[in-house]
Parts: C-alpha cells; sequence; structure tokens
C-alpha cells in the first residue's frame, strides 16, 4: 500500500518541488504550498458537484462507444468540472493568501493546487489497477501528470496577469479558465477515443506524449517571463492602480 502511493504522490511533487526551485526572488513560505496542495486535493471533490449532474442531465454518457461520446466526456465529464473546481479553489486560497505578491507566486500556488488534485486522483488510478499499477503509475507519470502540470501553470499564469497586470493583459480573466479547460478537454479526448479505436493505440499515446512536451516547453516559457517580469518591475494589485 506505502509503495502505491509513494508511486503516485511522487511525480507530482518533483514536478512541484521544480517549481519551488525557479522562484528564486522569493520563494513561498512552506506552509503555504503544503494548504495550496490540500485545496488541490478538496478540488478533487468539488468536481465532483460538477461532473455528476452533467452526467445524470444527459451531457455525456457513462460508457464511450463514438468520438462524440469520447469529446462529451472529456469537456463535461472531466475538463470543465476539474479545472473550474482547481480555479476555484486557487482563488479561495489566494484571496486572502497576504504572501502573493508576485507574478510567479500565482504560477507556484496554481502548480500546488494542480498537484494536489493529481496527487489524489493518481492514489485512485493506482488502487483500481491493482496488480498492474506500477505499470499504469509510470505510464502517469509521464503523461496524466505533467498534463495537470501544464494545465496548472497556465492557469497560474494568466491568474497573474489577471490580478497584478489586467491593464496589460485584457481577457486574462476568461483565459486562466478556458486555456486550461481547452488544453484539458483536448488531452482527455485524445486519450479518451482510445476506447474507440484501440487499434490507433500508438498513434494516440505518441499525440499525447508530444502534447506534454509542448506543454512543459509552453510551462517553461512561461515561468520565465513572469520570473523577468517580477525581476523588473514590482508587482501591484490592479486595485492599487
Amino acid at each position: 500500500m506505502l509503495q502505491v502511493i509513494v508511486l503516485a504522490i511522487l511525480p507530482p511533487f518533483i514536478l512541484l518541488y521544480w517549481v519551488y526551485q525557479q522562484d528564486k526572488l522569493q520563494r513561498e513560505p512552506t506552509k503555504n504550498l503544503v494548504k495550496a496542495f490540500f485545496y488541490g486535493c478538496l478540488s478533487v471533490f468539488a468536481s465532483l458537484l460538477i461532473s455528476i449532474p452533467s452526467m445524470k442531465i444527459g451531457l455525456f454518457p457513462q460508457k464511450i462507444a463514438s468520438y462524440w461520446d469520447a469529446f462529451r466526456t472529456a469537456f463535461f465529464g472531466a475538463a470543465i468540472p476539474e479545472e473550474t473546481a482547481k480555479l476555484v479553489l486557487l482563488w479561495l486560497f489566494l484571496r486572502k493568501c497576504k504572501d502573493f505578491d508576485e507574478r510567479m507566486d500565482g504560477i507556484v500556488y496554481a502548480v500546488c493546487v494542480g498537484m494536489g488534485f493529481a496527487s489524489f486522483e493518481n492514489i485512485e488510478y493506482l488502487f483500481a489497477a491493482d496488480t498492474d499499477w506500477v505499470t499504469v503509475g509510470l505510464g502517469r507519470s509521464i503523461t496524466a501528470i505533467p498534463g495537470h502540470f501544464g494545465f496548472a501553470v497556465i492557469m497560474g499564469y494568466y491568474f497573474s496577469l489577471y490580478y497584478f497586470d489586467n491593464y496589460r493583459a485584457p481577457g486574462a480573466g476568461l483565459k486562466m479558465w478556458l486555456y486550461p479547460v481547452l488544453l484539458h478537454g483536448l488531452y482527455d479526448w485524445i486519450a479518451m477515443s482510445q476506447e474507440v479505436s484501440s487499434e490507433l493505440g500508438g498513434a494516440i499515446g505518441l499525440a499525447i506524449l508530444l502534447m506534454c512536451f509542448w506543454l512543459l516547453r509552453t510551462s517553461r516559457k512561461h515561468i520565465k517571463t513572469h520570473l523577468i517580469a517580477d525581476s523588473k518591475r514590482p508587482a501591484m494589485h490592479i486595485d492599487e492602480q
């Protein structure tokens, strides 16, 4: 049991630690990181408040039988509920966080929330895999976990733009929700399409890996952008400008 939990949470913790190390200007208090991480765990349950009613009213099916079913499940069963829940929990955490005073902080805390969600979800998947938990864990460590990481970085990037630089980045308030949803939905649509055409498994796997690579590359670019901005000009809440 302990081995399963370690394999489930190790990849999210590695990515979280990496982001923490990038924040060289003014690192966030450990207690804040832990709190934000547990907010991410809570977002798993919050997402169910959206996904379960969505399924009951027929927005997506219980069983995928077509590419349209995969599309609906990817967005209404996963992307929209999960990214909405993560954004709400991120906002609940940051609205009274006095240490949220740099653009990079938005990324750090968003990753904490995202990796909290990913860790909890990963534990569920690995325990459900039974004897195949190692294979599932290793596979998710190079696909689903980097995916959640990338969605979180993008969410945090635009959250900070909205909070500190909305006058320079109109539309950031929408983008911090829309872009993670679109990318998450696309990722899951690709992955769930394998249930429709199993013979495309190799191509689907390659597409997922390429998307994860792009997400990681984009994440690194966003992190660098905020670090440079923080070093050149102090962050200022839009209400103070």
